[in-house]
């Protein structure tokens, strides 16, 4: 039987996860509009990250017993001024979902669930690469500032990512 209080929090968790796809899919669909395809594929597949994210939530409680509750999902921004402030934007939201999966990996210690304690674990570890991913696109936006040919550049780099 999964702890109530961890299955409250882990339902909380897909919710946000499923938010973290919305928020990447209207950054997508924003840099779609302006005819960034590069930026577009880039956040189109975190999109579809999240999703799995999500996914790997509703499959723990499952296999623990618990009950899987979907929560409304927030409507996320739909523009952005630049390409440097959508990817802040995204820094800070992983900056946050790394912060409530620390919360969640704390309550697991607390209520000392192991299987919870090494499910988290990977995405501690997932988390890490989350932030680092759009911290090195963010610092890469800093350096290029409004320079067209390395805006379309990175533009170009970034639609080469194939894999989630």
């Amino acid at each position: 039987m999964f702890n109530r209080v961890l299955e409250e929090e882990f339902n909380k968790q897909i919710n946000e996860e499923l938010f973290s796809a919305y928020i990447y899919f209207a950054m997508s669909a924003h840099f779609e509009s302006e005819n960034w395809k590069g930026f577009a594929k880039w956040l189109r597949i975190q999109a579809m990250e999240e999703l799995n994210h999500a996914d790997k939530f509703y499959n723990f409680i499952i296999e623990r017993g618990g009950k899987v509750e979907l929560l409304p999902v927030e409507k996320p921004p739909k523009e952005w001024k630049n390409a440097l402030s959508a990817f802040e934007d995204g820094l800070k939201h992983e900056q946050h979902i790394t912060q409530r999966i620390n919360h969640l990996m704390d309550l697991a210690i607390k209520e000392r669930d192991y299987a919870a304690q090494s499910m988290l674990k990977w995405f501690v570890d997932e988390q890490v690469e989350e932030e680092a991913s759009f911290s090195e696109i963010v610092a890469k936006l800093r350096i290029i500032e409004d320079s067209p040919r390395a805006l379309f550049y990175l533009d170009h780099e970034l639609g080469k990512r194939d894999k989630e």
